[in-house]
């Protein structure tokens, strides 16, 4: 039975509910989660339910410092929030991680740069409960977008893919290119309100897995965005230190994801073997399948690591994403080998290993993507420049 969660709060924020264990409340969803998830898979539909389920559970606002009316919650306590959450709904964890992060990455930077700027937007989550949305197709190291100078500010004119979570998102953390009269570009970085009347969501959210996510396009028509709504600028197609430290901070938490996904698939399928006959064959899958598994976590918990040294840097992003990548390539072994090892039980949609199998297939979209990975940590060994490697 689900705890009151207002039992493990430490305070109340707005009138809301701050649970300090965020793993125990995520334990305590899984159930509900994993009983939901045949349905949002099956119908493409996004995992609405559930988000007024972390809502009301007080996990919307749990990295937000304890100083400024969250839960407190650190870079490893919500990776493995998000994990247990993936074990059971892949979709309602993906879609969450980019709310997460964008939480995440503003806390660490008031902790540890001490950026006043941030504390409205983080007291924002604590006691309204908003969702923040990021755009991980549209606003990488190259940006995407028009923004067209004019009096006062400027007119954005952009679509952004990959928007996880799009429908309950209150601000969409994007930017847009800029360009100067002498030809120059820069990509300044700004909040979008999603019930401005110039935003709208498409829904050609229609995929092979992830399919809970509601990661539809947003299209951003004549937006007027003031100047000092401009959070920040920077030269399109090159690394900046900001992008640093959302690299180093943000993937953990992703790929924390995907982590709890491929041990779900290993759990099933050792289920459904388990009342089988064991041969050498099923041995020796399951023992590769393990040890993939192990390879992904020993990855994880490297990218874990390097993000708690707090010093985001061109090392820090070369550490996160070959983490990235080795969970990336053994989580994808273990969903495999766990199809094969369950038989032919594994493609029948209730035993949810073929789902598992298909969430999984995201993991390599998400950059840094294999090649350019590559061609970074390549760069790196070599003393090489790595700045417009992305």
């Amino acid at each position: 039975m689900m705890r009151n969660v207002a039992e493990s709060a430490l305070a109340t924020a707005g009138g809301h509910a701050v649970p300090t264990d965020v793993v125990g409340v995520a334990h305590d969803l899984a159930s509900v989660l994993g009983e939901r998830a045949p349905k949002f898979d099956e119908g493409d539909r996004f995992v609405a339910d559930n988000y007024a389920l972390l809502k009301q559970a007080g996990l919307v606002q749990a990295g937000v410092p304890l100083e400024l009316g969250g839960g407190g919650a650190g870079l490893r306590e919500l990776s493995e929030m998000l994990r247990i959450m993936a074990q059971s709904c892949g979709s309602t964890a993906l879609a969450f991680a980019m709310h997460t992060h964008q939480v995440a990455i503003p806390a660490w930077r008031w902790r540890y740069q001490n950026v006043a700027a941030v504390e409205p937007l983080l007291k924002r989550v604590a006691t309204e409960r908003i969702i923040l949305l990021s755009s991980g197709g549209s606003d990488w190291i190259g940006g995407s977008g028009k923004a067209e100078k004019v009096e006062g500010g400027y007119r954005i004119t952009a679509r952004k893919v990959f928007t996880s979570g799009a429908a309950a998102g209150d601000i969409l953390m994007t930017g847009a290119i800029a360009c100067a009269e002498d030809g120059t570009e820069k990509v300044i970085h700004f909040g979008v309100p999603m019930r401005a009347p110039e935003v709208s969501v498409m829904d050609n959210w229609h995929t092979l897995g992830m399919r809970g996510t509601g990661s539809n396009d947003v299209v951003i028509d004549g937006l007027f965005v003031p100047d000092a709504s401009v959070a920040f600028s920077r030269a399109p197609g090159h690394w900046h230190p900001v992008f640093q430290i959302i690299a180093t901070i943000a993937f953990p938490l992703i790929y924390a994801v995907y982590l709890g996904v491929a041990e779900s698939a290993r759990d099933i399928a050792v289920e459904i073997t388990r009342k089988k006959q064991a041969g050498e064959t099923t041995l020796t899958l399951a023992g590769r399948m393990d040890t993939a598994l192990r390879a992904a976590q020993m990855a994880h918990r490297s990218m874990i690591e390097t993000a708690e040294r707090n010093t985001p840097s061109a090392e820090s992003v070369n550490e996160v994403m070959i983490g990235r990548s080795l969970v990336a390539r053994h989580g994808l072994e273990v969903v495999e080998l766990a199809m094969e090892l369950a038989g032919g039980a594994s493609f029948y949609r209730d035993k949810g290993l073929e789902r598992r199998f298909r969430d999984m297939q995201a993991a390599r979209f998400h950059p840094l993507q294999a090649g350019p990975q590559a061609r970074y940590t390549g760069a790196m060994a070599l003393g090489l420049p790595v700045d417009t490697i992305f």
